[in-house]
């Protein structure tokens, strides 16, 4: 295919795009991610095609990716002719239903309303119309989405990712096709100049590391996406993969070009089946369209891209562990140098980019260096994505500025806490926790790292005064440990060690000296590990002991979890004075320990407890006590 009937196919799926919004017909919206169907997004549409069926409406149905407040799934919005496309959340299938007919009727039912939906481009689709919408706020401009810059995201929610057309029609690989008109070198010295640094974890310039891998005289370069997202509470790369897949599919054409790649691999998790079925549908559909194989688009420039499904090794994520993976090799880490760079795949120099890293570069081709430059800070321009979880109110896929602060993106965009904030987790199983002191911190590489976190992937882990940050630091060590490789002594014996300290101070078996004994052991660690999995375990550790020490000096010297957490050093009762005989405790609780009158204080049998905590965990008025037991101490060691 040519650049010439590239263009006329790009032009007939603008028209359509532009049909599309102005359709004659109804036409409904229901977001299909991962996180609409685990709501009971499919229901819905299930609900929604038979109902038009039976009524015999035309209409048309669209499926789109996740828009980011995944809280609000599953999300539906109808469009009717001349009026504007409005948008409801929390749908369900009889719901829907319901909603979809009160619109038909001409009524505007206001019930699960978040407003009208205006295109992200503001390219005039979707104005408001009707007077009984007018005023509706956009949903664009929604609390969790005002603060933010959706660069990456641009499409995400808006298109359905399994139409090549839809993606051709914002704009869809043209920023591949003005690659081929420049020389390669332009392409790095325009991401160069926009200042993109990797958006895996380590923030590397992008740029640096495609120069050093060109300068190697071999011209069989490999180009691997790393799309292996094993960080718990992180979904950013998922994602983005199943609303927009195109986005990295030509992100890693100009990659590839721009080192001289001719073959590439997604290395993807297969527990990511809908980004998996996607991907191979958005490869499908490009191959067919003349974008990958031989001599595209009649340049001299070739590149095909195989599909590789990991087993689900968190190591992997690691890019020589990944190497050995694809190579049909145990996924274990190597030392470096040689980086890949020099000397990857199969012995070939390979660049190793992240999803998101990939999927930036056709907004920055397309839009300019000095534009995407504008965004960000000094040190780290542009935008990033974050999986922001936890006990925020609004949690969800986000993308804001670097610069933008912790503060603003957990109460501005999260919409805040239901309860005391104590920490935030940033950068998964291999951040840290920071304190409440963090708040107003910057969101930027270097300031994560000086604070003893790291950016990471993307996964930001809200916890309020409930969580017990000893446990906390327990869980994601305990997660590194097991998904050690065990190739290197310091990660895979001193993280055993690290958890069975942990364990015997959340057990009530700890001593004042196994601080001292945490901080040394973890320090070793980092120090001594092969890879950053190892390097970076013991953050949450260290952190923790820096910024909650007192946490851990309760559970040893008074045997006391404040947080009602670790079962060993609790004692659950109910506090007559609070409690209503609401019976929300009762319906929770697995053994019937819980009794008494409804609208009467309860009693709690200890003898039944199993401190599964779910009552503390759903009673409204604070009525769950959570109370230390007194453990014989077997004396304390000074620190």
């Amino acid at each position: 295919m040519s650049t010439r009937t590239l263009e006329r196919r790009r032009r007939r799926a603008a028209t359509r795009w532009a049909a599309l919004a102005a359709s004659p017909r109804p036409v409904v919206y229901i977001g299909m991610g991962s996180c609409g169907l685990a709501a009971g997004a499919a229901a819905v549409l299930a609900a929604v095609r038979a109902h038009l069926a039976e009524r015999a409406i035309d209409a048309e149905i669209v499926s789109v990716g996740c828009i980011g407040p995944c809280y609000l799934e599953p999300i539906f919005d109808v469009q009717l002719p001349g009026r504007p496309r409005v948008s409801y959340s929390n749908m369900t299938a009889e719901l829907a239903v319901k909603t979809l007919d009160a619109l038909l009727a001409g009524e505007a039912p206001r019930r699960h309303l978040i407003g009208r939906f205006d295109a992200a481009d503001g390219d005039g689709h979707f104005a408001p119309g009707d007077a009984d919408l007018a005023g509706l706020p956009r949903f664009l401009d929604h609390a969790m989405l005002r603060h933010q810059t959706r660069i990456v995201l641009r499409n995400c929610g808006v298109i359905d990712p399994e139409q090549l057309d839809h993606y051709l029609a914002r704009g869809g690989y043209r920023a591949f096709e003005s690659c081929l008109e420049m020389p390669w070198s332009d392409v790095i010295e325009t991401v160069k100049a926009s200042g993109l640094r990797g958006r895996g974890g380590a923030g590397f310039p992008t740029w640096l590391k495609w120069s050093k891998c060109r300068e190697i005289d071999n011209d069989a370069r490999n180009l691997i996406c790393n799309a292996d997202e094993g960080d718990p509470g992180a979904f950013m790369n998922r994602s983005l993969i199943e609303g927009d897949p195109h986005a990295l599919l030509e992100g890693m054409l100009i990659a590839a070009y721009a080192i001289g790649a001719a073959h590439g691999y997604i290395y993807i998790r297969a527990e990511y089946p809908l980004a998996v079925r996607r991907l191979r549908s958005a490869i499908a559909a490009m191959s067919k369209l003349g974008l990958l194989g031989e001599h595209i688009l009649g340049s001299d420039f070739s590149f095909d891209i195989t599909l590789k499904e990991g087993a689900g090794a968190f190591v992997c994520g690691e890019e020589t562990a990944l190497i050995a993976s694809i190579e049909g090799r145990r996924g274990m880490p190597r030392t470096r140098p040689p980086y890949p760079a020099v000397s990857g795949l199969w012995g070939r120099p390979t660049i190793i980019d992240n999803v998101e890293t990939l999927a930036t570069l056709p907004a920055i081709i397309g839009g300019g260096a000095e534009w995407y430059a504008s965004h960000g800070t000094e040190a780290s321009k542009g935008t990033k994505t974050f999986a922001l979880v936890g006990k925020v109110r609004r949690t969800g896929l986000i993308e804001v500025p670097f610069g933008t602060t912790l503060r603003t993106v957990i109460y501005d965009i999260g919409g805040g806490l239901t309860k005391d904030f104590k920490a935030v987790q940033t950068g998964g199983p291999s951040g840290g926790c920071l304190s409440e002191e963090f708040l107003d911190t910057p969101i930027e590489y270097e300031n994560l790292a000086a604070a003893g976190s790291i950016m990471g992937s993307g996964g930001l882990i809200v916890l309020d005064r409930d969580t017990c940050i000893v446990d906390t630091a327990r869980y994601f060590l305990s997660f590194t440990q097991a998904e050690s490789c065990g190739k290197c002594v310091p990660c895979r014996v001193g993280t055993g060690h690290l958890v069975g300290i942990l364990d015997a101070i959340c057990e009530g078996r700890g001593e004042l000296a196994d601080l001292e004994r945490l901080e040394r052991l973890a320090r070793v660690i980092k120090a001594s590990s092969l890879c950053g999995l190892g390097q970076t375990a013991p953050n949450p550790v260290l952190s923790s002991l820096k910024y909650f020490r007192e946490e851990f000096v309760e559970h040893i010297v008074d045997k006391r979890c404040r947080a009602a957490v670790c079962r060993d050093l609790v004692v659950y009762r109910v506090l007559p004075e609070r409690c209503t005989g609401c019976e929300r405790c009762v319906a929770v609780c697995p053994t019937g320990a819980i009794t008494g009158p409804r609208s009467e204080p309860h009693n709690l049998d200890p003898e039944k407890c199993i401190k599964c905590r779910s009552c503390y965990e759903v009673c409204r008025f604070d009525a769950i006590a959570g109370d230390a037991i007194v453990i014989e101490s077997r004396g304390q060691s000074d620190a």
